[in-house]
Formats: structure tokens, sequence, C-alpha cells
């Protein structure tokens, strides 16, 4: 044992979040007691979060190829072929456990994490997104971490210079004791300036880059592998604190020695830091990493091996470089005031060897700390099938005028402006589609081609049925792409769920995956980068199943877009696919008839992937002059939208007389769309669709102030925007009070 070691106790091997057999086989491994460096590295090596111990067998099935993937899952982001030349590097991240206990830093932190994962493979990122699940409204902390996490969104995002353009919000109890905080980046690079993580040649300088080592963040991947219990307020020194400006001059260094030919491989120090980064780097290449610490710039006195080693502190980078563009790279850091320190060198030893002061504070097999990490089939179980709910069985509690008006006024529902108006979506330039639409839409470089980009998922329909959710997500993100236009080409995941070490809470994991790989593989929409984010509990309260989809889509020409605004009075409103009247796990349900029940709806990909693509052929060949898909409430929001955004009223028919009106409005019937167009050309697509199998029908007419359906009283557009505009900002006033 080294001198002023801790003794290695059962006490000590729990606190590092490692099972006894799990401490066992990594004695095992290497024959002997680790020192408390090699404990800790371990520890955040083999943890849920860093080894997708519990999730990767299934991961694996996962459809990851494609004709436009360049690299799929396993580098720091998934980068996509764009054409001319140009890649599109993606992926999203969570950070959940932090933005609870300390919801500025840990947003913060959570942006300038996935911001890094994205211009370490030699991207220059152009857009942000968000997904965002709070608790109830009324308990006592929801104010407090809306307020903190959307500020620490903003805060970073909007000081790095990069626009956030789409996201989502949403409330739910079961969020009361774990928020969720995904985050979503994406950039563009030159095909061939993209760079990976896989180190090469022997003796090779190894580089930390960027700010100084502090004690912020230590065991930080561990306690986001763990549940919350009463006292998780007190891990709030493993919450990193975050400097967007020291990672926008992080940005442009990188990138210029990039450009230079200096980098061999780079890695971000992301979770557990060094740790991870070092390991990664080497045994991806088949090399031994031997690193000096005594070189590590640090901010604080007296750091220890284990602490270096396992910080989380923010805006720093490790490289390996071409020794004789050594000079040239320190350079260039120096230039932009950032650290630049040679701390070890790539060994033909296949070993990960640590020292300071003189001391080796580690020696391990570089390559089994990640092969050998344990890999667990979990035992899981079915969740009880709920029965779908017959559409006549729902008694509507008040008219549907009043339902419309509750539905868009209500905290999943009504408008995030105040959300978003604190991100700034218009810095760079390039915002063509600004939030609040089916999908954003940011131009490349000069245009005239753009990337489409949103995140979806509905966490009633997961725990409803997983499958079918999981489906579901992938299809309702894979619609918004089509509705402005874009061809859907690849997407990326962030998996958030309970504990999996209780076979219910695994069940939901494993039908969720398998429903996005079966969406995904049937929609040509492949999966190429992702997070899974488990044990989001409290004293044993899960959250909500919710694996967020983010996808991203390509328009050849950023001015053939489409928008959910209605454009001209006159147009013919019609509806594309079949409407059935679904009610069980829809928002009428929830929100007007406080019902979580019943089946959601079923999701026919065939039908998807058909409607999808005559969509998008109507709006590249300017047939129509509005579009938008129909998702949460049913038919009757998509009208209220699509009235709000264009500030014109719309006339709706009785087209379907025999179904109960609060079914056809709010029934929540998947593959479907609204289109807007000249009544002509609306008679003619109306035959022509029907004729080829595929449902459409003629509903209404836009006009007027007011948005008239069949046997309610009219509702104006000033009456629906005082709904769907009040809630957020009139919630957040009375946190200020």
């Amino acid at each position: 044992m080294l001198k002023n070691e801790p003794e290695i106790t059962p006490e000590l091997v729990k606190a590092h979040g490692l099972k006894p057999d799990e401490y066992d086989r990594f004695v095992a491994l290497i024959g002997r007691t680790p020192t408390i460096t090699e404990l800790g590295i371990v520890s955040a090596m083999w943890n849920e979060h860093c080894s997708y111990k519990s999730s990767k067998i299934h991961l694996k099935k996962l459809p990851t190829k494609g004709p436009r993937v360049v690299y799929g899952p396993g580098e720091n982001a998934g980068v996509v072929d764009i054409g001319d030349g140009q890649v599109c590097a993606f992926k999203m991240e969570s950070h959940n456990h932090p933005s609870y206990i300390e919801p500025y830093q840990g947003a913060t932190t959570g942006v300038g994490g996935i911001l890094r994962d994205v211009f370490t493979m030699g991207a220059r990122p152009i857009a942000c997104l968000n997904a965002l699940r709070f608790g109830e409204p009324d308990h006592p902390k929801t104010k407090h971490l809306v307020s903190g996490v959307v500020a620490g969104i903003g805060g970073y995002g909007n000081s790095f210079g990069v626009p956030t353009v789409a996201g989502q919000v949403g409330f739910h109890p079961r969020y009361n004791g774990n928020i969720l905080v995904n985050a979503m980046a994406v950039g563009i690079a030159k095909r061939e300036h993209i760079f990976t993580s896989q180190a090469s040649g022997v003796g090779m300088p190894i580089v930390y880059l960027g700010s100084k080592t502090g004690r912020d963040g230590i065991h930080g991947a561990t306690m986001a592998s763990a549940e919350f219990d009463d006292n998780s307020e007190e891990k709030r020194p493993t919450v990193q604190v975050g400097d967007p400006f020291a990672e926008k001059l992080l940005l442009e260094a990188s990138l210029e020695i990039m450009q230079k030919g200096c980098v061999i491989a780079i890695q971000d120090m992301g979770a557990a830091g060094l740790t991870c980064s070092a390991v990664e780097m080497g045994a991806k290449g088949d090399l031994g990493v031997e690193l000096n610490l005594d070189m590590v710039p640090c901010r604080e006195p007296g750091m220890t091996a284990y602490e270096m080693m396992l910080s989380e502190s923010q805006e720093r980078m490790l490289m390996v470089l071409h020794p004789e563009k050594e000079a040239e790279a320190e350079a260039i850091f120096r230039k932009w005031g950032l650290d630049f320190a040679v701390i070890g060198h790539t060994t033909d030893t296949l070993r990960f060897v640590i020292k300071h002061k003189g001391e080796v504070m580690a020696d391990l097999p570089i390559k089994e700390l990640g092969d050998e990490a344990p890999e667990y089939d979990r035992p899981w179980v079915e969740p009880q099938k709920r029965l779908a709910i017959r559409r006549d069985d729902v008694k509507p509690p008040v008219s549907n005028r009043e339902a419309l008006l509750k539905l868009i006024g209500s905290p999943d529902m009504c408008s995030k402006r105040w959300v978003w108006e604190q991100y700034d979506h218009l810095i760079l330039g390039n915002t063509v589609q600004q939030p609040g639409g089916d999908a954003a839409i940011v131009r490349v470089e000069d245009g005239p081609k753009g990337l489409a980009v949103t995140c979806d998922v509905t966490p009633r329909y997961v725990e409803a049925d997983p499958f079918e959710g999981g489906k579901q997500a992938v299809a309702e993100c894979w619609r918004n792409l089509c509705a402005v236009g874009s061809e859907p080409i690849a997407l990326t995941d962030n998996l958030n769920f309970g504990n999996p070490e209780r076979p219910e809470i695994m069940g939901q994991f494993v039908l969720a995956v398998r429903g996005i790989g079966e969406a995904s593989k049937a929609l040509d929409f492949p999966v190429v980068s992702g997070n899974v984010s488990l044990y989001n509990e409290t004293n044993g309260q899960g959250i909500l199943p919710t694996p967020t989809i983010g996808g991203v889509g390509l328009l050849k020409d950023v001015e053939k877009h489409a928008t959910l605004s209605f454009k001209k009075t006159g147009d013919a409103i019609l509806l594309i696919g079949e409407t059935k009247g679904w009610m069980g796990a829809s928002a009428y349900l929830a929100t007007v008839c406080g019902r979580e029940e019943g089946a959601p709806p079923p999701v026919d990909l065939e039908v998807e992937k058909r409607h999808g693509t005559l969509v998008r052929g109507l709006i590249e060949e300017g047939h129509v002059t509005a579009v938008h898909d129909l998702s949460d409430g049913g038919l009757a929001v998509a009208l209220a939208e699509m009235a709000m955004a264009g500030g014109i009223g719309a006339e709706i028919q009785d087209f379907e007389p025999e179904m109960p009106k609060h079914a056809l409005f709010f029934g929540e019937d998947q593959a479907r769309y609204i289109i807007t167009c000249d009544g002509v050309t609306a008679a003619r697509m109306e035959r022509h669709f029907n004729d080829a199998g595929i449902p459409a029908k003629f509903i209404g007419v836009v006009c007027g102030e007011e948005l008239k359906l069949p046997g309610e009283a009219p509702v104006s557009i000033a009456e629906l925007k005082s709904a769907h505009e009040t809630w957020m900002p009139g919630f957040m006033a009375q946190a200020a009070e």
C-alpha cells in the first residue's frame, strides 16, 4: 500500500458505487488490492453512466447503419453525410441528476458538455435543442427548478454563441423528485476534417488542453448512476461549474489546430474526466497510456492523483498530437489564452499507468477497464397491458370548446414562449424557422441547403405501452421533420428510465428500445448516437419512462420549407390520414377528464412512411401553403395552433357525423397531417390520394378571425391566444413573488 493511502474497506467500495461482486471481479483482474486511485478509476469506468452495463446488450440491436452514416454510436457524436463534401455531427445527452441538485450549473454544464461532444469531432456547432421535464407545477421545488434550468441553458448557449432553436417542456408529478434535462447539439464539418478518439502511434505526446482542473464534479458520473433520496442536496459538490466563454476559446483553438493537421486523436473530458478520456483513447487504438499528473494544470493546491483523475471540471480536452506539430499547437492554444500541457505519452504496453510525485498511483490493464466491465442481462418483465378505451366510453365533462381552451392552456401544451425567448435562437444568422413550429430549420453556411431539427417523446404513451410508445416517439420525430419539408436522415436518443434493477423498469427499457429499433428501421432513420440515463428515481418513485428522440432532416433548399401557420383566406383544409377517434392515453383523457389510463394509439410504420413521404413531396413541389402534423390534443389543438400562428381562423365542417365530437376533435390517431392549399388543388389532391389508398379529406376553409368547430360556439383567435400564452408567464411570475 502507498503511504497515506486509506484502507480499502467494504464501506469504501460501496461508497464508490461498486457492488461486492464487481469489486471482486476487479481484484481478480488486477491480482491484488487496488490503490484508492485505482478504485476511483474503476468506479468511474464501471458505473452505469460510462459503461452502459445494464443497457449495452439491448442497444446493440438498434439499427445504426445507413447510406449517409459516417460514424455511428461509439464516438463523441454521430456523423452523417449531407452532401457536397459536408457532414453533420450531432448527439443528445442528459444532465438530469446535476440539474435537480443545482439547476443553473447542472443545465449549464449539460449544454457545455454536448457542445464539446460535437466540436471534438471537428464540427462547428450550429444549433442546440433541449427536452425538459419537471414535476407538477404546485410542487414547492418546481418553479425554482424551471427558473434555474432555463437560465442555465440560456446563460451557456447565448454566451457561447450558438442558437437554441427547438425543444420540449413538460410537467408531471412523476418528475417531482427527479427532473430531466436532455441537451442536444448539431454541428457541421467538411468530411475530411472529422476527428475521432482513437489514438495511434507509440510515444505520441498526450496533451491536456483548456481550463485548469479543480475539485468540482468529483464523482459526478457515479452520482449520475445512483437513485436519489432525501439527502440528495448534499451531493451539490459533485455538480460541475461551467464557463461558456472559456469553452468558446476552446472551440476556436481546437478547430484551428485540427485544421493545421496537429491532431491524431481527441477526446472531450466529460463524465469521469481525465480517467474516461485517457482510457478510451488508448483502448480504441490498442495502445497503452502513461500519465504524469505533476504536469496537470490545477487551480487548487494540493490535489491528489485520485482527485485529478476523477475531477469533472469543465472546458477541458485531451489530445494525442503529432510530435512535430507540438510547438505549433501550443502556440495556438497560448494565443487563445488556454492551458496547454504535455501530461503523458502513448505506449505499447496496453497498461494505464498514472504517476504522481514520483510514485505509481495506478497501473491497470487498459483494454480490460472497458472490455471487462460488467455487462448485465438484467431480468425484466413485460408491463401489464392496458385495455383500449372505446371512444364512446369517454364521457365529456365539459363542452368541446371549453376542452380546447383547457388543453391549449395546460402546463404541457401551453406556449413555451417564456422559455425560448430567454434563448438566443437567431445568433449566427442562419435560423430559418424559430422555436414554436413542428421542427426548427437552420441554414447550412450560405445555403441553399439546410437542416431541420426536433426532439420528441410522449411519456404517457411509453408508460402505457413501452413498445408502442418507443415506436411513436420515433414516428412523431420523423413526422415533424417531414412536416417542414425535410428528408429525415438520422436520429439520436436519450433514454431516461428508473432503476434497471427493478424488473418492471427494465421491462419498460427493453420494450421501448425494441420499439425505437423497429421504427428507425422501418423509416430508414438510423440511430447514430445517444445516451442512457438510468436510476432516475427518488425514494423508489421512478420517472415516467422518457426515451427522448432527437432527429435531423435535410432540406435541399431552405426556401422550400413549410410552416404550420394559416396563410391565406379561402385556402382549403385537408386532413391526411385516417381518423378513428383514439382516446386511450390521450392528452384529452389526462387533462380534461383527469384519467391517465388506456392503451396508446397504435403506430403503423408503413402508413407513417407513406404519408410522410407524400407530404414532403407536396411541400417540395410547392403545392401547399401550410402543413402541421397531428399529435397531442389531436385535430382541434392542431387547428388552433395553425390559427394562432397565422392570425387567421377556420371554419370546419362536420366531416364525420357519426363520430362523437370529442373523439373527432381530440382523438390522437397517428400518421396524420393537416395541409392547406387552394380549392382547385385540394379537390384534385383529395381524388388522387384516395384513389392511391391514402385517406385525404376536405374538412374546411381558412377564413375569419375565429375557429368554428361543428356543433360548438366559435372561439376567437384572441381567446385562443389568451388561453395559450398566459399560463407559463403567469406561473413564473408567481415564482418571482
